[in-house]
């Protein structure tokens, strides 16, 4: 009786475990963007700027970090010194947004399935260069027909492009040899 007992028990925390680790193993989904939503970096009201958004969702955190534009947060996923772990990461779709000026609140895609355009005409929300994200290569190529660039994955955004080099007198070991480009250029 005591073993059936102590197997019942272990049974029991075995599946609390699995509830636990299934629950972990979710993937958050997008959160609609308010007005209260602030850039993680910049700190300032991420819907006063123009351009794509982005959204980074980590582990054992209720809500997202937000970018006021998709470079600082590619910045962020490349960022040596980032020890959190990353559950998701949804950026605007800029073929569904209504304007550049109103890149939509709900208009999300996951961030590894977007086609970026970089080096275009076009500046993000912080006026330096942008990786804007479309949600399919048609979308990104008719947007390179306008203003220019070239289409690349989540993967291939250069961090040469979303980095800018430490500034000077500034030590590489604080900085990591370079800041956010938004911060860097401002």
């Amino acid at each position: 009786m005591k073993s059936l007992i102590v197997a019942a028990a272990l049974t029991a925390a075995l599946a609390g475990l699995s509830a636990c680790s299934q629950e972990t193993d979710t993937k958050p989904l997008p959160v609609a963007m308010t007005d209260e939503a602030v850039g993680h970096y910049c700190q300032m009201y991420v819907m006063d700027h123009d351009g794509p958004k982005a959204q980074i969702h980590l582990a054992h955190t209720d809500h997202p970090l937000w970018f006021a534009q998709v470079s600082d947060a590619v910045a962020y996923l490349h960022d040596p010194e980032r020890d959190a772990e990353i559950r998701a990461v949804y950026v605007s779709d800029m073929g569904a947004a209504p304007s550049w000026g109103a890149p939509g609140v709900e208009n999300w895609i996951d961030a590894d399935a977007a086609s970026y355009v970089i080096e275009s005409q076009r500046k993000g929300g912080m006026e330096v260069p942008e990786a804007i994200p479309f949600g399919t290569r048609e979308e990104a190529e008719a947007f390179i027909a306008e203003k220019g660039g070239r289409r690349v994955s989540l993967a291939d955004i250069p961090d040469s492009y979303v980095r800018a080099p430490a500034m000077p007198g500034a030590d590489a070991a604080e900085t990591g040899g370079a800041m956010p480009a938004a911060h860097a250029r401002m």
